[in-house]
């Protein structure tokens, strides 16, 4: 297995590790309640370097990214971050991603751990325009400190305003004496912080330095498993689950990163527009339990004549509302907000309700 910089961290403070995406991660350290409770209340350190880092630069550079990715990337500007997602041609999706603009013709992309090879070889063989491409995934560490402490841990590393880094933009910088961090107010959590990018070579320097300046508000290490509570209380989509190449961003509800701007000719525009207009045969949902159970990807979904309608994609116990939730695929009729529908869980069929996400306020 692969391993990140701080792996030897994760043990020594007893994580419980466990392969992901080929790499030796923690999954959690003294629970995923509490990890999941910290982040919500206080602040929690997630080692993220596992995460895919992609260059692409030169005059070519935004030509290419309009090419590739379904959102419109000349909305950017340096210092700016988009949410995006790469279609594959045949209605699903490569990956979803962030793009960072670094300078005019400079960006970076940031790509899912388990599909940075299937990306690396998507974006090289969809480069007909020539922009340089630099697959930086093992040069580049990453933490988020999330939750709403965050900022006032890092603000006591950084000469940097924090409070002038809004949602989605960066700023590069100091960061616990180490230059050149990129520090983007970004996460996958729903509660607020920052993701710190910087060389491997200063990662137990940063780690050191954020520890202690947490210290005061309670600062802990957090695993894979509160980051996947967290992100599923705050409604989004992880690929594997919510998207993957049989899922289209119209059908999982991105329309709103599927942009048809004038002269933005991207790998299956038309395709997409035609379901934007037309309507697809499934969409995404989010959904609580009625009846007391935790939901599981996989679990079937009924509507309450007993006919089956779908299928759950994520599934957990909410740390927070102490209810079962979840997001799943359903036919477009059982999408309304408050529709109840069925849940199969091992042969009973357990009551449940259509909310839109996030679950938590």
């Amino acid at each position: 297995m692969k391993t990140t910089p701080f792996t030897d961290n994760h043990i020594s403070l007893g994580g419980k590790m466990h392969e992901f995406a080929g790499y030796n991660m923690p999954i959690e350290y003294t629970g995923i309640i509490d990890e999941h409770l910290t982040v919500c209340n206080a602040v929690g350190v997630f080692d993220v370097s596992h995460m895919g880092e992609f260059w692409v630069k030169g005059p070519n550079a935004l030509e290419f990214l309009q090419h590739i990715t379904s959102n419109n990337v000349a909305a950017l500007s340096p210092g700016k971050i988009q949410y995006t997602c790469f279609p594959n041609g045949e209605g699903g999706i490569i990956d979803d991603l962030l793009v960072y603009q670094y300078a005019e013709d400079k960006y970076m992309l940031v790509v899912n751990a388990a599909n940075i090879e299937k990306d690396w070889a998507w974006c090289f063989n969809n480069n007909p325009m020539g922009a340089i491409l630099e697959n930086s995934s093992d040069h580049v560490a990453q933490l988020a400190v999330q939750g709403p402490k965050a900022q006032a841990t890092l603000q006591k590393l950084t000469d940097i305003d924090l409070s002038t880094i809004p949602y989605y933009t960066f700023k590069v910088g100091e960061m616990a004496g180490v230059k050149e961090v990129i520090i983007s107010n970004t996460g996958y959590t729903g509660a607020g912080g920052f993701e710190l990018y910087f060389y491997p070579k200063d990662a137990q320097q940063i780690w050191e330095a954020v520890f202690k300046a947490g210290e005061e508000f309670g600062i802990k290490p957090a695993g894979l498993g509160a980051r996947d509570t967290l992100r599923l209380e705050a409604g989004f989509c992880l690929y594997g689950h919510e998207l993957d190449d049989t899922t289209s961003p119209i059908e999982a509800g991105l329309g709103w990163i599927t942009k048809f701007a004038e002269g933005k000719d991207f790998i299956d525009r038309a395709r997409l527009e035609k379901q934007k207009k037309e309507g697809t045969t499934r969409k995404l949902i989010g959904f609580e339990m009625v009846d007391r159970g935790i939901p599981r990807q996989g679990y079937e979904l009924f509507n309450l004549e007993g006919e089956k309608i779908g299928v759950v994609t994520s599934g957990t116990m909410s740390p927070i509302r102490k209810i079962g939730i979840g997001m799943g695929y359903v036919t477009p009729e059982y999408t309304a907000l408050d529709t109840e529908i069925l849940i199969d869980m091992r042969g009973r069929k357990l009551k449940a309700k259509v909310v839109r996400p996030p679950f938590r306020k």
